[in-house]
């Protein structure tokens, strides 16, 4: 390897660091947060539709403004588009730190899931263009996603320890990795647009902007009014609604576009449009059920947060496995064949779940925990691989928000649909049995899921068999 050519390999796994520590830093931010709002409710006076608000109001942001922040990264240029957002992700996490009002905790959260939305597909973009197709791309991919999914797992952890010093460190500590990565990630993270040619809000499309976004807003905050089934269902009904009419007015938008948002053609890949519906079943899934194990293990066992996130760090084990073991076996056996293994054992991990008890000891718990681990460590990393598989280097911005947007709706989806179905099951029953059974009815949401996920992929992996031998799938043409 020459000497130019070694410098530039260094750099590029340099670039990977950074963008790592920017991914790890959103999953362990939101996992932070969710072990925190009991006592940023006692310190703050909050009622628990505000409380609720926190944690939606991300949501609605990352979900709402993904597909916008992925295509502005593709016009705009991925590292500025970088660089800006997590400035912004950096600013207003220390905001919500400072606020002494429910609003203000509000609009830091809402503002930095737009900034997460921003951030994540331009992030994406990052790797790919540092990394050639191949089996460097492969591992980089790994290591990216595996420190993704760990990211939420130790923010678990991190967020009890953080929480016990007091609830502003959830949003300092977040302050204080984002300085770090900003200084890191000016001299590191290379421009892949530097040598072409720049575009600007001429290329923009504007209406088809301003219609996808409110789209995402709206569906994302009818999902989430999902959880509470009782209150304003005609409201609700609504909402989805005007999100659907705006989705089919931006499908207009995008047909008469001479330079569209998001351009309709690249969902003619069936192999992307599988991809994100498995991302949403999958991830949709596990928040289901770590929701539900955090109710069973604080509400119906009494457990603390500082053990319920210890004892659901073993699914973290995916932090170590996925750069590692993963990228070994997608050379060998090929991405979609991995990826169908870790949906099986994410459906056989529910499943096993499924006649939990009151009197389960943690060592019958344990096991299927580092099975679920194990389910994370194959499936999350192909998923994030095949996001960009046989797609145009310049959308990849594009096809990165077109996965993180499956995995918001995914996110808000699961949570909304395993509570409607615990309320509904538990009808007015609330003794700790009934509310065990309401528990296990709901564990079925997540169970179905993660099967209908491995049956969208078999399906795929059946009409068209991957090898690991096969070369790569030529890129889709951007051509309209």
């Amino acid at each position: 390897m020459s000497t130019s050519a070694s410098r530039m390999d260094r750099r590029a796994w340099a670039s990977l660091l950074v963008l790592c520590g920017a991914v790890f830093l959103e999953g362990i931010d939101v996992a932070m947060l969710n072990v925190a709002l009991p006592s940023i409710r006692a310190d703050l006076g909050l009622s628990t539709g505000m409380l609720s608000g926190v944690i939606s109001a991300y949501v609605l942001g990352y979900g709402g403004f993904m597909l916008l922040g992925g295509r502005t990264a593709d016009l705009l240029g991925r590292r500025r588009v970088f660089l800006f957002w997590l400035t912004v992700f950096l600013v207003f996490s220390g905001l919500g730190g400072l606020a002494t009002e429910g609003w203000m905790l509000l609009v830091a959260r809402f503002v930095t899931g737009v900034a997460s939305a921003f951030m994540a597909p331009a992030g994406l973009a990052l790797v790919t263009a540092a990394f050639p197709a191949g089996p460097a791309r492969t591992r980089a991919l790994g290591v990216y996603a595996g420190t993704a999914a760990g990211g939420f797992s130790l923010g678990l952890v991190a967020g009890g320890l953080l929480t016990s010093l007091g609830w502003r460190w959830v949003f300092f500590a977040p302050v204080i990795l984002s300085a770090l990565l900003l200084a890191a990630a000016v001299p590191l993270v290379a421009d892949p647009d530097a040598a072409g040619p720049r575009r600007g809000l001429r290329d923009f499309d504007l209406p088809g902007a301003f219609a996808v976004t409110g789209a995402m807003l709206l569906l994302v905050y009818g999902v989430v009014r999902l959880e509470h089934p009782g209150e304003g269902a005609a409201l609700t009904a609504v909402v989805l609604a005007a999100g659907l009419l705006l989705l089919a007015a931006f499908t207009v938008i995008e047909r008469r576009s001479p330079s569209p948002l998001v351009r309709l053609g690249v969902l003619r890949s069936a192999a992307l449009v599988r991809t994100d519906a498995s991302a949403l079943l999958f991830i949709g899934a596990f928040a289901g059920f770590q929701f539900l194990m955090t109710l069973y293990l604080q509400e119906l066992r009494g457990w603390t947060t500082w053990q319920t996130g210890l004892a659901m760090l073993v699914i973290g084990v995916d932090t170590v496995l996925a750069p590692t073991l993963t990228p070994r076996l997608v050379n060998r056996f090929g991405n979609p064949r991995v990826l169908l293994g870790g949906l099986v054992l994410a459906a056989v991990s529910y499943g096993l779940f499924l006649p939990v008890g009151l009197d389960w000891a943690y060592a019958v718990m344990f096991p299927i925990m580092a099975l679920l681990g194990l389910a994370f460590s194959l499936a999350y990393g192909p998923l994030t691989m095949a996001a960009t598989d046989g797609v145009d280097e310049s959308e990849h911005g594009l096809a990165g928000g077109l996965l993180y947007t499956a995995i918001q709706f995914g996110t808000a989806l699961g949570l909304s649909a395993v509570t409607a179905v615990q309320v509904a099951a538990l009808g007015g029953g609330g003794s700790p049995e009934a509310r065990l059974d309401a528990l296990r009815t709901a564990l079925a949401v997540p169970f179905a899921a993660a099967v209908a996920a491995a049956l969208i992929t078999a399906f795929g992996l059946r009409t068209r068999p991957a090898r690991a031998t096969e070369p790569a799938q030529a890129p889709i043409k951007t051509a309209a």
